[in-house]
C-alpha cells in the first residue's frame, strides 16, 4: 500500500507541473508569479500557476451564513501598544488606543496619482462590503466570522493607481507587512475590515482596521494597518521567501 500511494502522489506532482506547463507553452499566464526561479518556492509557483490559470480572478472564496459564525482565537498576536514586547511595540499605536482610535489614519503611498491618508470615515465613504468567511490558519485551524470594510480596490482607484503598478505592500503597526499582486488587491472579497461580527474590529484582531484576503491563508491578512505601498516592482517586506515561507498561499 505505501508503494501504491507514493507512486500516485508521484503521478500527482507530475499532473501538476505538466498543467502548469501546459498554461504557460499556451500563454494562458501572461506574468510568472515574482518568486519563480528560487528552488524553495517550487511548490508556490506551481500553486500561483494552476490558480491564476485556472480559476477567474473574480472567482469568490466561500461564503457562510450566520449561524455559521464560529469562535475565533487570536493565536499570535500582540498588542502593538504592549511596551513590554520590544519587537511589536509602536509608540504611535499605543497614542492611538488611547483615544479610541479616532486619530487613526492610513497612509496610501508609491505608485499612485494621489498619495495621502485617509480616516476611517474617509474609506467607509469610498463603499462598503459584508462577508461571512472561513479564516484558514496557517497552524492548522480555521473560523468563520462576519468581516465589514471598503474594498481594497476602492482604495486604489481613489489614490489613483498608476499604469506602472504591479503590486501592492502592507504595513501593521506591529511591524508586520506582507505584499500581494493586483489581481488579489482587485478582489471583490479583499476588504480592509474596520468591522468583525456587527463590532467594532477587536484590539487582539487588528483594531482598528485590518486587511482580509479571503483567497490566501490566514497569515497574509495584515493587522494593524498603518500603510499602503503602491510599487512596481515585486517587494517582500514580510521576508517571506528568505525565510522559508510561501509568499503565494492560495487556497
Amino acid at each position: 500500500m505505501k508503494q501504491k500511494f507514493l507512486i500516485t502522489r508521484r503521478h500527482a506532482i507530475f499532473a501538476g507541473l505538466t498543467s502548469a506547463g501546459a498554461l504557460l507553452l499556451s500563454g494562458c499566464l501572461k506574468k510568472l508569479p515574482p518568486t519563480y526561479g528560487n528552488l524553495l518556492r517550487m511548490g508556490d509557483n506551481l500553486t500561483y500557476l494552476a490558480q491564476r490559470g485556472l480559476l477567474s480572478p473574480k472567482a469568490l472564496a466561500m461564503e457562510y451564513s450566520k449561524s455559521d459564525i464560529s469562535s475565533f482565537p487570536a493565536t499570535g498576536n500582540t498588542n502593538p501598544a504592549d511596551p513590554a514586547i520590544k519587537a511589536s511595540y509602536s509608540k504611535i499605536y499605543q497614542e492611538l488606543q488611547k483615544n479610541d482610535f479616532k486619530d487613526w489614519t492610513l497612509s496610501v503611498e508609491g505608485s499612485v496619482a494621489k498619495p495621502g491618508k485617509y480616516m476611517l470615515g474617509d474609506l467607509k465613504k469610498l463603499g462598503q462590503r459584508t462577508q461571512i468567511t472561513r479564516h484558514t490558519c496557517e497552524e492548522g485551524w480555521s473560523a468563520i466570522a462576519e468581516w465589514t470594510g471598503v474594498p481594497l480596490g476602492l482604495v486604489l482607484q481613489s489614490a489613483g493607481i498608476l499604469p506602472d503598478a504591479r503590486f501592492v505592500s502592507l504595513y501593521g503597526y506591529d511591524n508586520y507587512a506582507e505584499s500581494i499582486d493586483l489581481t488579489d488587491a482587485f478582489h471583490p472579497q479583499t476588504i480592509l475590515a474596520h468591522t468583525m461580527n456587527g463590532g467594532n474590529l477587536p484590539i487582539q484582531h487588528g483594531a482598528p482596521v485590518r486587511l482580509r484576503v479571503e483567497t490566501q491563508i490566514g497569515y497574509k491578512s495584515v493587522k494593524y494597518l498603518q500603510r499602503i505601498v503602491v510599487t512596481d516592482k515585486f517587494v517582500d517586506p514580510a521576508h517571506d521567501v528568505d525565510g522559508g515561507w510561501s509568499w503565494y498561499t492560495g487556497i
